[in-house]
């Protein structure tokens, strides 16, 4: 789907990390996967080895589409990852009154994507929990 499978340097990828990258691919615009979602989709790894992944190689994906499981935009890049939200319609919450910043948060409880809802061939056991919908992680 046009990423290469060579890293920046040329070689080639580890596999684990081609396949972080294949789920992340599979995302519809307008939803996300937390990076522990795509752990147990997988049934390898976890949040943070696919948050190693994503911060390595992720520039080759639709990389706002995988977040953390608390709903904040990922530092650093939070307008980057805005803009591409308020684009493909991903749910938001409006920041709190009292947060210290104002950017808002993903609706999780909305915007988590349970692997199938797209009828997509899941890994794993199936996907994101037992019953097609992922956990609460970190």
């Amino acid at each position: 789907m046009g990423r290469m499978s060579e890293n920046p340097t040329g070689d080639a990828l580890p596999e684990y990390a081609e396949r972080v990258l294949d789920v992340a691919e599979l995302i519809p615009p307008g939803r996300v996967m937390t990076y522990g979602d795509i752990a147990e989709w997988l049934g390898d790894g976890g949040p943070r080895q696919v948050g190693r992944v994503m911060a390595l190689y992720g520039g080759a994906v639709p990389w706002w589409r995988v977040v953390r499981a608390d709903g904040a935009l990922l530092p650093g890049h939070e307008l980057r990852a805005l803009n591409h939200y308020r684009e493909e319609n991903t749910p938001l919450r409006e920041a709190p009154g009292n947060a210290d910043s104002h950017v808002p948060r993903l609706d999780m409880r909305r915007a988590r994507w349970d692997g199938v809802a797209a009828g997509a061939a899941g890994g794993g056991a199936g996907g994101p929990g037992a019953d097609g919908v992922g956990g609460a992680h970190t």
